[in-house]
């Protein structure tokens, strides 16, 4: 097969709004968890959120674009426009109908939905409507809005796998250049979803924290006092080309991505299987696309979402996957930092994995106090780890029982 390498990333987090904050954030245990801003939260059960701050999208999207679409979409388009610069891709000699773009969101325009509900609810005048409500909520708008702009004629479309969609875009894309179908993807994932909506609808299913008077402290993966997620939002985005295409234009290669792994629990609509069997299938099948060994691996971004079901099982499934290896791995969340961002995670969680293996060098998982008895292994607590890295997985999971796995190492020509 083609081999696939990333020359470009690009990203809008809680904690930094370029690559190079986004990781000096990462390495520094900085906590982008804070009262919510958005909107009034004086009925709602959780009052903060990991959001994104002092972001001026005006530094990478023109005001009339601005106004017609939804803010993951802003998000989507000010990530992909910092990963084309990183990538040093030269658009005026790049074979555009080799070019695709492979973009999800787990929700889509929840912002724009919200709005335009109240308009009608407020109005009954359906005439009172946007003309743009439906072209900035639906979640594979991103997508057209990135092949617009920059004319990729390749593969276009959209991914939504709940948590696990940013994953399974980069998936997708990467397998599209593997089979020779396009030459460059453009993939990741955007989600803006801190609203009455969203913030509301996951307190009703009792999936968040509600940490209000300890908020910094209340995104603690893998502790025993862990109580739920805190809401995040942004987008990762990364470029992906075939290894041959790449440096034939002399790019910079910052890793390869060498294994995917996707598997199904098919066992509930939110819990995970209670032994970690899909996500163990996944984290193997990635190994072994790459024709790696489980001794191979030295890291893991781990999904790690502060929940009390998925942190336990996460960890059955790496010890299930890796034996006695599992103890010599250096496994992180930065979810404990940014927050969960939904169907972006698995993009700006993908470059966290990326940029350890191109550094050696772990970002700490913070709030990681007490840990629960169950969650044994070495989660880079409080603090960063330093250790030579040659191959690591990013793991991503989502409701509805979808597991990606994504296997990056350093390139060999």
């Amino acid at each position: 097969m083609r081999k696939v390498v990333v020359t470009g990333m690009g990203c809008v987090t809680p904690i930094g709004n370029n690559l190079n904050d986004f990781w000096q954030g990462l390495m520094s245990g900085k906590n982008g968890v804070a009262p919510i801003t958005h909107f009034d939260t004086t009925n709602f059960d959780t009052k903060f959120a990991a959001e994104v701050k002092n972001f001026d999208p005006l530094d990478h999207i023109d005001k009339k674009t601005l106004r017609r679409i939804d803010p993951f979409t802003v998000f989507s388009l000010s990530a992909v426009d910092m990963a084309i610069n990183h990538s040093g891709l030269n658009l005026e000699l790049l074979d555009k109908e080799r070019a695709g773009v492979l973009f999800g969101s787990g929700i889509g325009g929840l912002n724009t939905l919200q709005e335009q509900s109240r308009i009608y609810n407020e109005t009954k005048d359906p005439a009172r409507l946007s003309p743009f409500f439906v072209t900035m909520m639906i979640a594979d708008i991103s997508a057209g809005y990135i092949s617009i702009r920059y004319g990729f004629k390749g593969p276009n479309y959209c991914t939504t796998s709940a948590c696990a969609t940013a994953s399974h875009a980069i998936a997708d894309a990467a397998m599209l250049i593997q089979r020779g179908t396009a030459d460059v993807m453009i993939c990741g994932g955007s989600e803006a979803t801190i609203t009455e909506l969203g913030i509301g609808g996951f307190n009703a299913m009792r999936a968040l924290s509600t940490w209000n008077d300890r908020y910094s402290e209340a995104s603690r993966p893998f502790d025993k006092d862990r109580s739920g997620f805190v809401m995040g939002e942004g987008s990762g985005v990364l470029i992906l080309e075939d290894a041959e295409h790449a440096m034939n234009r002399g790019a910079t290669i910052y890793a390869e991505l060498a294994g995917i792994g996707l598997t199904a629990d098919a066992h509930h609509i939110t819990a995970p299987d209670p032994n970690g069997d899909g996500a163990r299938r996944s984290m193997l099948l990635a190994v072994r696309e790459a024709g790696l060994q489980i001794s191979d691996i030295d890291h893991i971004n781990a999904h790690g979402t502060s929940t009390p079901l998925n942190d336990v099982t996460e960890t059955k499934a790496i010890k299930n996957a890796f034996g006695d290896h599992a103890y010599k791995l250096v496994i992180n969340s930065i979810k404990s930092m940014n927050g969960h961002l939904l169907g972006a995670a698995g993009g700006i969680e993908a470059i966290a994995t990326i940029m350890s293996v191109n550094k050696d060098i772990i970002p700490p998982t913070i709030n990681l106090d007490n840990a629960d008895p169950e969650c044994d292994l070495n989660y880079s607590a409080k603090m960063a780890t330093s250790k030579t890295i040659n191959a690591a997985i990013s793991n991503t999971f989502g409701f509805g029982g979808h597991n990606a796995s994504l296997l990056f190492r350093k390139f060999l020509s």
